[in-house]
């Protein structure tokens, strides 16, 4: 897929959490490619400036916020300062965390924490973007994952937290829609980020293989590569514009054809 237009999300702003790396990073930077302005949202305030500083050298059109996608109030704070660039009409809950953890090691503090983050912070999000949209209508995207759809070995607690993630994009969609707020979802999987390489260094040490090795072996058949987190960015731009209306509730595979369904 190539670039959208340089105007499809001209004069928007959008607010991305977990921009500083990886598929939020991309998301950012399509978003800003489409012509929106950007307020990327990350725990790692450094990392978050320079991802702001790489992706828009001019420093008009992004901007570094720090927020925890756990903490209400944070995302508050964060949404007021995004209402820097204006009015904010486009809001993509990324922020995640994974854990390589057997069922049978699950601890129920590991438990609760994944879904704080990964199911918890999309709450958070959505509930902070609706209030940010000030009753103007506006599109979320969340970040689920074909985790959430197959089930890895060693991720339940993952596993199930993107599970619930595309049940709750469901449930949004329908609730707020006569509010003019339009709830998708897209599941990424075999994306180059840090996160998938991180999945490769812990498998690398219960196996004894290379981690190179497994992670040049995380590609989608039908592909044969690397999704790429730009491409990932690109789709999410698209379910934030208007041409995607008519796509409701939906929950995207992104993975190159691996997941069916």
């Amino acid at each position: 897929m190539s670039a959208l237009s340089e105007k499809a999300l001209d004069g928007r702003v959008v607010v991305v959490t977990g921009a500083a790396r990886g598929i939020g990073a991309g998301v950012a930077e399509a978003a800003l490619m489409a012509g929106a302005r950007v307020a990327l949202l990350d725990r790692d305030d450094a990392a978050a400036r320079d991802a702001a500083q790489r992706l828009d050298a001019s420093g008009k059109r992004a901007l570094s916020i720090s927020a925890d996608v756990t903490d209400p109030a944070s995302l508050a704070k964060a949404a007021a300062a995004a209402a820097r660039l204006g009015a904010v009409s486009g809001w993509v809950n990324n922020a995640g965390i994974v854990q390589m953890i057997a069922a049978s090691d699950l601890t129920p503090e590991a438990w609760r924490r994944e879904f704080e983050v990964n199911v918890g912070g999309v709450v958070n999000g959505a509930r902070a973007a609706r209030l940010a949209f000030a009753g103007k209508g506006g599109a979320i995207v969340n970040i689920a994952s074909n985790a959430g759809k197959v089930g890895f070995p060693n991720m339940a607690a993952y596993n199930a937290s993107k599970a619930a993630v595309i049940n709750l994009t469901r449930s949004l969609a329908r609730e707020w829609a006569p509010e003019r707020i339009n709830v998708n979802a897209v599941c990424p999987g075999s994306v180059a980020t840090p996160m998938l390489r991180d999945v490769a260094d812990r498998m690398a040490k219960e196996t004894g293989r290379s981690s190179d090795e497994l992670f040049a072996g995380m590609v989608p058949a039908q592909l044969g590569r690397h999704v790429e987190p730009i491409e990932v960015g690109r789709v999410v731009v698209f379910l934030l514009t208007e041409a995607a209306e008519i796509i409701r509730g939906q929950s995207i595979n992104l993975d190159g054809g691996d997941t069916p369904y």
